[in-house]
């Protein structure tokens, strides 16, 4: 992951060890592998288990900006709690006075839902966003009963997005 670059010195000696520090790894850390991390599922009222669902998480930091990847696949043994959904972020949001923007899709059977999620100021976790129904363009917090009734086993959740972390 790339760093503070160094503060160099007037007169300091630069050697390959330093430059391959400074330079090198920290370009090759902006074309390296993302980095993997299993995000906890909450929900406001009782939590979900999953059981024997699968959930993952994939980043890549560069300076303070954060890309994020989180995959939700309930299995048949998973139990969705209730309230609003959050999943953990890989690090903590800046508080820089603003929300951040992500997509977050449900795939249920044939039908594709298309959301936000959102990542507000020294946030630790994202909530998804869908249309409730086929009526109204307003959004709700993704629950076991939003935006379909009910969540199953047979869905999976896909969200992404772009921060600034804290540190």
């Amino acid at each position: 992951m790339t760093f503070a670059p160094r503060t160099w010195v007037v007169g300091e000696v630069v050697t390959a060890a330093l430059l391959n520090q400074e330079i090198r790894d920290q370009f090759n850390s902006m074309f390296a592998a993302w980095t993997s991390y299993t995000p906890t599922w909450t929900a406001a009222t009782t939590n979900p288990v999953l059981n024997n669902g699968t959930l993952v998480g994939r980043y890549m930091k560069i300076g303070r900006t954060i890309q994020y990847h989180i995959n939700l696949i309930p299995g048949s043994t998973t139990t969705f709690g209730s309230g609003g959904y959050s999943f953990d972020l890989p690090a903590t949001a800046a508080n820089a006075g603003a929300s951040y923007v992500g997509n977050s899709h449900l795939l249920a059977g044939g039908t594709r839902y298309g959301g936000q999620n959102v990542v507000s100021p020294s946030a630790t976790t994202t909530s998804p966003f869908f249309p409730p129904n086929s009526t109204t363009s307003t959004l709700s917090q993704l629950s076991p009963t939003v935006p379909i009734n009910p969540l199953a086993s047979t869905h999976q959740l896909r969200i992404t997005g772009v921060y600034e972390a804290a540190a």
